[in-house]
């Protein structure tokens, strides 16, 4: 992560240039009591009303100097806290794409959302218009007090005295209300995350009538909101009259005690006049001082729980001295390959080949670490033990990049963006795939007829997650964004469950033209997998059987069990006997 201080360093000449305005407006305003002091005592007090002319003038010049000196000063604060806001916004969001994909299964999305959004939002506003007045309130307290000095040396006493009293009230609230804000911040995360949950699978919800429980859940979070803020709301209501009564009692305490000096004429009249003005001049910063110790610590806060996305380092990263393939061709071999994720072992001993060109279908009971297969193959976990090899180099000396730049996969969870089906499409490669190619595929996935019976047929914009359609379409796309990435290896990942008889066979067939493609099939129905050039079986992790269709009929085994509960009463329809097996797909 870059530190707060390296964006401050950046931007140095204008944080420079808008200091230098406010200590110009500040020594400005710190003239306008000078002038008092002289029309009491030259003009009022002497009557030398020829200079009250010039007076009145200075003090025109001194406001409009004040408008002009502030007017850059907070557009400077604003400009380049917005500027820095949003590059660690867009850091931070390039950072989380770097996390593996471990992390996000740790991590909540209502948390990252909370991160990025309303944690930049105040470190946004503790170095723009917050850390703009904490400045403010630093260098005109300093002016003032050396004004005050100057103008009268006993009453300088009564301001240093109230104000350490401020100091100590302000450091005792920031310290208290240090804590409260963490656990806003937390809390504000899990309201976040329940929101998101709740409005994604608004369908689950409505669907299972459980539409009070989930209300229940939310409002148990907002209450818990709700009870945090009140918790902040009654440390401020605690400290924030004392700040009050210190700062009004304080003009009171001046008048009284220069007025018996005024009297036993050690100051003038008019030193009094300009000695009150200055009090008045430092009676805002001390008021603000709660409520800028109170937003500046939520800053702060925020940036530890920025600080700590920063320190979470990605688990799977390119190499140091990557091997670049000249050209992908798409052989892929396991060779004793086992993981174990959160001391739970997922996958042990797999070993398989497959030359370009070849399909493998891989089957399995759910939880026995099909998928796992895919998730190691892209690299979103590392082997525990054994190695993957990708034309024969192992996976973990190639770049990220150009892995799954050579993998299209269509996965299990189907995610469609808020976007046109066109653009969805072309999602593996932007750059390079054209229109045609995003006709090509949707036809080739059986999606054509659907979407241009849409009124913007393949310009369609399609809601969040694919709201609107059905599972089959929403597969069939997922299905033709493989397609139209046209990478040397092709992963379905029981990516026809939704799909009926008659599309699926549909897109077998042209799977089965697709020659120079090495294909991965995971598939509960055997109707997937049954045309792959070899079918591994898999039980609590491992291969339990091997071979081809017609070979693992024969054997009556798990795969011949599966193909019996699939086609069990076609089976028993037919005449005994003159079924071989492949008959009845």
């Amino acid at each position: 992560m870059k530190k707060i201080s390296g964006y401050l360093l950046k931007y140095w000449y204008a944080y420079a240039f808008a200091i230098f305005c406010m200590i110009a407006s500040i020594a400005l305003d710190m003239l306008a009591p000078q002038i008092t002091r002289r029309i009491i005592d030259d003009v009022i007090g002497e009557g030398r009303y020829n200079i009250l002319t010039g007076l009145l003038l200075t003090i025109l010049f001194i406001g409009i100097g004040r408008c002009v000196f502030g007017y850059w000063k907070e557009l400077i604060f604003d400009c380049v806290s917005t500027k820095i806001s949003v590059h660690i916004r867009r850091n931070l969001f390039q950072h989380i794409q770097t996390l593996s994909v471990g992390y996000f299964d740790r991590t909540n999305t209502g948390e990252l959302m909370s991160r990025v959004k309303d944690d930049v939002d105040k470190i946004w506003s503790g170095l723009g218009y917050v850390g703009m007045l904490v400045i403010e309130v630093v260098i005109h307290t300093a002016i003032v007090l050396w004004c005050m000095y100057h103008t009268s040396a006993q009453l300088f006493l009564i301001p240093v005295i109230a104000m350490p009293l401020v100091a100590f009230f302000a450091i005792l609230m920031e310290h208290k209300l240090n804590q409260v804000y963490e656990e806003i911040s937390e809390e504000t995360a899990e309201l976040n995350t329940v929101a998101q949950e709740n409005l994604a699978g608004v369908r689950t919800v409505k669907a299972f009538a459980r539409e009070k429980f989930e209300i229940g859940k939310f409002l148990s979070h907002n209450r818990r909101y709700y009870e945090l803020n009140m918790k902040q709301s009654k440390l401020l209501i605690r400290y924030q009259p004392l700040f009050q009564f210190i700062t009004k009692l304080l003009p009171v305490i001046v008048i009284i005690s220069g007025g018996f000096l005024v009297i036993e004429e050690q100051i003038t009249l008019g030193t009094l006049g300009a000695f009150a003005e200055y009090c008045t001049n430092i009676v805002w910063p001390m008021e603000m001082l709660g409520w800028l110790s109170n937003d500046f610590a939520s800053a702060i806060a925020s940036g530890r729980k920025i600080r700590k996305i920063y320190d979470v380092k990605p688990e799977i990263t390119d190499p140091a001295d990557p091997v670049v393939l000249n050209h992908v061709e798409g052989s892929v071999e396991f060779d004793h390959v086992s993981l174990t994720l959160s001391d739970q072992e997922i996958l042990k001993d797999i070993s398989f080949s497959l030359p370009v060109g070849r399909t493998l279908g891989i089957m399995g009971a759910t939880g026995t670490g099909k998928s796992s297969i895919v998730n190691l193959l892209e690299r979103f976990y590392d082997v525990t033990e054994g190695r993957i090899l990708l034309d024969g180099t192992d996976i973990r000396r190639l770049t990220l990049k150009q892995l799954r730049g050579s993998i299209a996969p269509v996965m299990q969870d189907v995610f469609l963006f808020s976007d046109t089906i066109h653009e969805n499409v072309r999602l593996g490669g932007r750059e390079r795939i054209q229109r045609t190619d995003v006709v090509n595929a949707l036809a080739d996935a059986r999606a054509a007829d659907f979407i241009e019976r849409m009124e913007d047929q393949y310009d369609t914009v399609i809601g969040e997650r694919g709201v609107g359609l059905s599972g089959g379409q929403k597969q069939r796309i997922s299905i033709a964004r493989a397609f139209a990435k046209h990478a040397p290896i092709l992963i379905m990942d029981d990516s026809t469950s939704a799909l009926d008889m008659e599309t699926e066979h549909q897109i077998q067939e042209t799977l089965n033209h697709m020659t120079n493609i090495t294909k991965i099939i995971i598939a509960h129905r055997i109707s997937a997998v049954r045309n792959a050039d070899e079918i591994i079986v898999l039980k609590d992790g491992q291969i339990a059987e091997r071979g081809t269709h017609e070979s693992l009929l024969a054997g009556k085994g798990m795969y011949y069990e599966t193909y019996q509960a699939q086609y069990g009463d076609y089976l028993s329809q037919t005449a005994s006997g003159q079924l071989d097996g492949s008959a009845a797909l």
